[in-house]
């Protein structure tokens, strides 16, 4: 096992051992966002995905699917993401259990001011994301990590190897890939970002992903995401694309058929031409 690996899960391990001294409180879904600031994205994307998550926060069916749970009550956390050194944290871990809450995170995220950063490390913010689940202060019946981005990674670990630390803790990892081509750094993008995340970003029983293929779609997606996320639907609407993978066993996604390394591969031959992205 790399040496990466096992800094992860011991460090996973001590705080699982520190938060679980003390009694964590019950939720439905232990929720971790993690959204792409990448330099890829333009400034006008960046204000729209900040203006979707704010509005998809406290709409009325996202905060229904909240009060129809068995305990009524989600935990949540953001985070902005590029490359691996780049993770700013937009609100902690926060229970929402009604309107007003919600409208209280939403008004936090419209707030809020993402700057785009260097490159792209989907498994930094996976890890990452693993880290905040072991240290949420709640106890979610569902732990999911809902990724957004809009390129390949090209960053810090391999992909897989961070997928795989998330799904034998039992984390379910959702996708949005962004097929949106208005950013600078279109030289590191690839037209079947929908396919690789499929084979290589989510997992975990009931995973799926939304493709986003304009930004005028983006509101409704992340909308209909959290919706699924928080409610865990059985029924996926026909936009929604679903994987299976149970936690030890080999990932099965839609097609098994893709360079996980991808990313990687485009950096080492294109970095000459963008340095900053």
């Amino acid at each position: 096992m790399a040496d990466w690996i096992k800094a992860v899960l011991a460090t996973a391990a001590l705080l699982a051992f520190d938060t679980g001294a003390q009694a964590r409180e019950p939720v439905d879904v232990a929720l971790v966002l993690a959204v792409d600031v990448s330099r890829s994205m333009s400034v006008r994307e960046l204000e729209i995905q900040r203006e979707g998550y704010a509005a998809a926060l406290n709409h009325p069916d996202v905060v229904r699917a909240v009060a129809q749970g068995a305990y009524g009550r989600i935990a949540i956390t953001m985070f902005e993401w590029a490359g691996t050194s780049a993770i700013r944290q937009v609100f902690d871990w926060t229970l929402i259990e009604t309107g007003a809450d919600a409208d209280r995170l939403s008004e936090i995220v419209r707030a809020s001011r993402p700057v785009a950063q260097r490159r792209t490390s989907i498994s930094g913010a996976i890890l990452h994301a693993v880290q905040r689940m072991e240290a949420a202060p709640y106890d979610g019946f569902r732990k999911v990590i809902d990724v957004s981005g809009d390129g390949p990674n090209n960053q810090g670990a391999p992909v897989l190897e961070a997928r795989q630390i998330a799904l034998s803790q039992r984390i379910v990892i959702n996708g949005l890939p962004l097929m949106t081509r208005d950013g600078p750094g279109g030289g590191f993008n690839i037209a079947d970002l929908d396919s690789y995340y499929a084979d290589c970003v989510i997992g975990g029983p009931g995973s799926f992903l939304v493709p986003v293929n304009s930004w005028e779609q983006f509101p409704e997606a992340i909308r209909r995401k959290l919706v699924l996320e928080i409610g865990a639907a059985p029924d996926l609407p026909h936009q929604v694309i679903p994987a299976q993978a149970l936690p030890g066993q080999s990932f099965s996604p839609i097609s098994a058929s893709h360079d996980c390394l991808i990313g990687e591969k485009i950096w080492e031959q294109r970095q000459w031409m963008f340095d900053d992205r």
